[in-house]
């Protein structure tokens, strides 16, 4: 049986990112490292999901690369980011 990923929360940074799938039950399905290719693979082979990342200078590129794979993108401002 496949699990379906309702959420990727991702952390943005210069080189690797952290990726936190969320599936359709709130449970953590993985969390991992990627680096930029890997994400931008992941994006675009992953079915249509929410993606969620801090809003910040590079979210508006990559929220852009997101919708362009059919993904519901969202900023979250930096104060509601719990940090980790």
């Amino acid at each position: 049986m496949m699990t379906t990923i309702s959420m990727l929360a991702i952390d943005l940074a210069k080189g690797s990112f952290q990726v936190c799938a969320i599936g359709l039950d709130g449970a953590v399905l993985y969390n991992r490292v990627l680096s930029r290719t890997r994400l931008t693979n992941l994006l675009a082979e992953q079915s249509a999901c929410v993606v969620a990342m801090e809003a910040c200078a590079t979210s508006h590129y990559w929220g852009r690369v997101a919708q362009s794979h059919g993904h519901e993108v969202r900023l979250v401002p930096a104060v509601y980011v719990k940090p980790f």
